[in-house]
């Protein structure tokens, strides 16, 4: 019987290759592309809105209505599938954007506070007025109580649409879209849980709140351990969902509360490498004890040399944007394409929340923001770019669907997405349009 030989990678610094990598580095490298989710998620949707539309419509409604749970003796916790992942799963989602927040504002670009102000008086123009323009048509009428539907950006679709401008727009501008979108986000996640929540039991509440704050205690006494963070998060999350409170709100707080503080240097981890050579340069390691403790040592140095907010951020992306958000979109995004939902006052709110409200109401704030001297316009980049991202941010598809099967009627509801989608579609192809324009226009004059 032959020995199998491993396939050495030709970079030095590269862990040896086996035959599976043939087929997994291929998906490895589809999944680092910044517009595959987007592209995911659009499938995901489009899957869904075909199968509403089909003979399976009632088959692919009920599936989700599908009941699963957890019982412990008398202590019965079930919800449906549809429940599950508009809870829990995007309580991972909003966790994951409340992390990303945090490190653009401690350790990104934003560290800059006119450039952080910038990107949230937009964020705020861009949830102050969209719920006007939807109010001028519904303010009244049945569907009044769906305002919060056009408050909030797809980021994930923003993320998509700006990786098909590529090079041609600076990187000032992505920035700005992303985090403008990460404030946009996490604001809305705030009136779904104040706006959209049930009647509040305060027990629960003080419950959450020292969950909070052991959360806290844990980072200030230097554990490490994810496990049991996310023990205790999960923990919180139960408590916050039993007070009537939207649970999503957990990954929210859970996320800004994450530490950003690296536990090890580069160079301590240079130091205990090069030891690590040194003690044994002629030899294969053995694995006895004291060899074995002090590679674990290594890795975990080599761990630590990542502060958890980017440690987190690598390992849910994948999660989140190949398996949670298509998820989501495929539950969620079902819709009837029928003649009386198109011309529903509530479609037409939504589209002209989303594709009116959305860029007049960033680009008004971020002019008052610098008039004002407490911003500043990110270099390479003009309000003509600034116009197009806000075009872009009406891109609500995921968010404005997740509120609206909080805020609508059963019977309103079609008429919601139908809108949803139609805004979503108009402000890409307005947003990428205006973005290629106007960047292009900025490299010519500047040459």
């Amino acid at each position: 019987m032959s020995k199998k030989v491993p396939i050495v990678p030709t970079n030095p610094t590269r862990l040896p290759k086996e035959y599976i990598d043939w087929v997994a580095q291929p998906v490895n490298r589809f999944i680092h592309i910044e517009s595959a989710a987007g592209i995911v998620l659009f499938v995901s949707a489009v899957l869904a809105v075909l199968l509403a539309n089909s003979n399976l419509s009632e088959e692919f409604a009920h599936f989700w209505q599908i009941s699963v749970g957890i019982t412990f003796g008398d202590l019965v916790f079930e919800r449906s599938l549809h429940k599950w992942i508009n809870d829990a799963g995007m309580t991972l989602f909003f966790f994951l954007i409340a992390l990303e927040l945090k490190r653009e504002l401690v350790l990104g670009e934003l560290r800059n506070p006119k450039l952080a102000v910038l990107s949230i008086a937009a964020a705020l123009g861009g949830m102050l007025l969209p719920p006007l323009f939807y109010l001028f048509i519904q303010f009244g009428e049945p569907g009044h109580h769906g305002w919060g539907t056009v408050m909030a950006t797809d980021t994930a679709f923003v993320i998509g649409c700006l990786a098909l401008l590529g090079r041609s727009i600076p990187s000032s501008l992505r920035i700005f879209m992303l985090s403008m979108a990460v404030v946009d986000d996490i604001g809305a996640i705030f009136v779904v849980a104040i706006g959209y929540g049930n009647d509040i039991e305060w027990r629960p509440v003080v419950y959450a709140l020292i969950g909070f704050i052991i959360v806290r205690g844990m980072s200030f006494l230097g554990v490490r351990s994810i496990v049991l963070f996310s023990l205790v998060g999960g923990m919180i999350w139960l408590s916050v969902d039993m007070s009537g409170i939207h649970p999503t709100i957990t990954g929210v707080i859970l996320g800004l509360l994450t530490p950003t503080n690296k536990w090890v240097s580069k160079q301590h981890l240079s130091t205990i490498v090069n030891s690590i050579v040194a003690s044994s340069p002629m030899k294969q390691w053995s694995g006895d004890k004291i060899e074995g403790e002090t590679l674990r040592t290594a890795a975990e140095a080599a761990r630590e040399t990542l502060s958890p907010v980017e440690r987190l951020e690598m390992l849910l992306h994948p999660w989140v944007g190949f398996i949670i958000l298509p998820l989501f979109a495929f539950a969620n995004a079902g819709i009837s394409l029928t003649s009386t939902n198109a011309t529903s006052p509530i479609t037409f709110a939504v589209f002209l929340g989303f594709v009116f409200g959305k860029p007049i109401g960033i680009v008004l704030f971020s002019w008052i923001s610098i008039r004002l001297r407490v911003a500043m316009l990110p270099e390479n980049m003009n309000w003509g770019m600034i116009l197009g991202g806000g075009m872009l941010a009406g891109i609500g598809f995921t968010m404005a669907l997740f509120i609206s099967e909080l805020a609508y009627s059963p019977d309103q509801i079609n008429a919601a997405k139908l809108g949803i989608f139609s805004a979503s579609i108009c402000s890409a192809l307005l947003g990428l349009t205006f973005l290629r324009y106007f960047s292009v226009r900025e490299k010519q004059n500047n040459i």
